[in-house]
């Protein structure tokens, strides 16, 4: 029986010879569901309220350090949290934690995506193919659409009708009343004990035994 040839190797994918260089958004390359693009997910919101852009390499523990502050503040009274791509998990996860710290807070989340230009230029070692030796290096601009989330957080009410709307949680608090103490014994043990108190009972008309000396 004849062996079969060996596979050949793969063809290297030409993105390896580039390196990304820059990444950026795009102009107008923001949108909301139900919203054109280039408008904002919230774009009636006070002026005072605070923008947290979540992104991938962020701490959440500095995230919710200068958020808690902020909302601390009297004259805040808002704040929104917003993050696309690996960075959306890290949005929610400091949304549900700041709603836990602080009760009494309406939510809105609103889907979006955001249009981002990453900008590869050729490697040097290896150039693209029919690069000329003196000329500048070759690059390549990519246009990707990322998807990504915005959560608002408001201690005013907000309008329970629109998408993505969530009321406050309701915390609550632990009941004054004592539990009734729950009895062990089920209906025949109950009746089992009822039976032998009975049994211990003397008769009438019976005298108690007495022991003679």
């Amino acid at each position: 029986m004849a062996k079969s040839a060996p596979p050949r190797p793969r063809q290297r994918r030409r993105m390896e010879n580039f390196r990304k260089v820059r990444s950026e958004e795009a102009p107008g390359g923001e949108g909301a569901e139900g919203g054109g693009p280039g408008s904002g997910p919230f774009a009636d919101l006070a002026p005072g309220a605070v923008h947290m852009r979540v992104k991938e390499g962020s701490k959440i523990r500095n995230l919710l350090a200068f958020a808690t502050a902020s909302m601390a503040q009297p004259a805040t009274r808002a704040i929104v949290f917003s993050g696309c791509g690996r960075a959306s998990t890290k949005t929610v996860t400091c949304a549900e934690i700041l709603k836990r710290r602080l009760a009494g807070l309406h939510q809105v989340t609103r889907l979006r995506y955001r249009s981002v230009r990453e900008v590869w230029q050729s490697l040097p070692p290896g150039p693209a193919p029919g690069h000329r030796p003196g000329e500048p290096a070759a690059s390549l601009s990519v246009l990707k659409n990322v998807p990504g989330l915005a959560i608002l957080l408001c201690k005013d009410a907000l309008d329970p009708r629109q998408p993505g709307y969530q009321p406050p949680d309701a915390h609550p608090g632990p009941s004054s009343q004592p539990a009734a103490p729950t009895s062990k014994r089920g209906p025949g043990g109950a009746a089992a004990a009822e039976g032998s108190a009975k049994r211990l009972r003397p008769e009438p008309g019976t005298a108690e035994e007495r022991p003679t000396a």
